[in-house]
């Protein structure tokens, strides 16, 4: 399309039949009419240099006017955008069901890291499939203090292609993924889960320190951190005794809880009754599980209706006003506070999180002997995948299994041994 204006001043020098560079404060300026988007390119140069203005104003024009015949758009919107409208997509999916409240945070939290990395305002257009070939090496560098896992960044990457496949749909990227690293393939039935699991006696030790840690807190609960520090102590005490995933347990409502008549006298453990509901639990399906409580949401609910008022059945129990439930990242920084009160080990080497007192429960669960029929039911997962995952990483079972052995009678009777 040629350009509407027909004079121009002695500053002002048409390039081709769309565009000119000018002159404003002493530097050339560039700008081109977009008929497709209606609106106007205007970039500096930065140059004082007539010549070099009129270079870069004819190179400028070139690479703008060969990315329209490709079919593109000059306009972008930023990578913050992006996020945003990709998460306003998966909000329609929690509100139908498709997915469950837990999993829009883990979105806007692998998006999150993926923002701070590729900067909220890089622009969509911009983006290149080698921009985040580094995305694993700054990831793990970024979190000295708090180490994230290989299989963590790998599913952040998972949540960051999809949402460039739903952009790329719609026409704000040029790229439809990024070309991630390849990273070494993980040992998901193993070491590498044995690692992430607590060893039998550290589950006391971290017990003991949970305990102090929140007697310290309990001091003055009137300090909104001591407040969350003390409720994120029972969260850990919960998730020991529960094992229930991460997303489960921090959606748990007071009216998800009931509370057995049956008590054991001899050590005063009560049987409490917790009802995960479909909307909160991965599989979207709902179960329930009793569990022997030691008097710790006894202890929750008596410190949290003395702060929020009247008991109301759904208030969030992990909460310190009853809405607004205690973040993941309070929960994993006195996570950290706790295993070094407690003095475990090689925390540097082992990928220990919250999600490890499920390991330890389920472990624990097919070592007293439960089918993992029984286990599945009560942690909401299948039971070849309680086998597959957790069945080899118990050294006790390996052991038992080693040391079996069996014999034949002088009548041809198989008599077995534990020798």
């Amino acid at each position: 399309m040629p350009l509407k204006k027909a004079n121009f001043a002695e500053e002002e020098i048409p390039i081709f039949d769309e565009a000119i560079v000018y002159k404003r404060g002493g530097y050339w300026q560039f700008r081109m009419w977009l008929l497709k988007e209606n609106k106007y390119v205007r970039k500096s140069l930065r140059t004082r240099n007539r010549n070099t203005a009129i270079e870069k104003g004819k190179d400028a024009y070139l690479e703008i006017y060969g990315n329209i015949k490709a079919g593109k758009t000059y306009f972008s919107l930023t990578t913050k955008d992006g996020v945003g409208l990709y998460v306003k997509h998966r909000e329609k999916d929690l509100e139908t069901g498709i997915i469950v409240a837990g999993r829009l945070s883990t979105i806007k939290t692998h998006l999150d890291h993926w923002l701070n990395f590729i900067k909220k305002d890089s622009k969509l257009k911009e983006l290149a499939r080698t921009d985040c070939e580094d995305y694993f090496y700054k990831r793990v560098k970024s979190n000295k203090q708090i180490p994230v896992s290989q299989s963590t960044i790998k599913n952040e990457q998972s949540t960051i292609n999809a949402m460039m496949k739903y952009l790329f749909r719609y026409n704000e990227t040029y790229i439809d993924s990024f070309d991630f690293k390849k990273l070494p393939r993980i040992d998901t039935n193993d070491e590498a889960l044995r690692r992430s699991s607590f060893l039998p006696n550290e589950i006391g030790l971290i017990e003991a320190a949970i305990h102090r840690y929140a007697e310290e807190a309990k001091k003055n609960l009137d300090d909104d951190v001591n407040l969350k520090k003390y409720i994120t102590c029972y969260y850990f005490l919960i998730a020991m005794l529960s094992g229930l995933r991460t997303g489960e347990q921090r959606q748990l409502k007071w009216s998800d809880i009931t509370w057995s008549e049956h008590r054991r006298k001899k050590d005063e453990i009560s049987l409490i009754r917790l009802n995960i509901r479909a909307e909160t639990s991965k599989t979207r399906k709902s179960r329930a599980l009793i569990v022997r409580d030691k008097g710790y949401l006894d202890d929750l609910r008596t410190v949290l209706w003395k702060k929020q008022g009247l008991p109301v059945a759904k208030n969030n129990i992990f909460s310190a006003d009853g809405t607004n439930v205690i973040s993941e990242r309070v929960i994993l920084y006195h996570f950290d506070k706790i295993l070094k009160l407690a003095d475990i080990k090689n925390t540097d080497k082992r990928d220990l999180v919250p999600y490890s007192f499920r390991h330890y429960f389920i472990t624990q669960k097919i070592m007293s002997g439960l089918s993992y029929r029984q286990i599945s039911d009560m942690c909401g997962t299948s039971a070849t995948q309680i086998e597959r995952t957790y069945y080899h990483i118990n050294e006790d079972i390996l052991l038992t299994n080693a040391m079996a052995d069996y014999k034949l009678s002088d009548d041809g009777i198989i008599v077995t041994s534990s020798k």
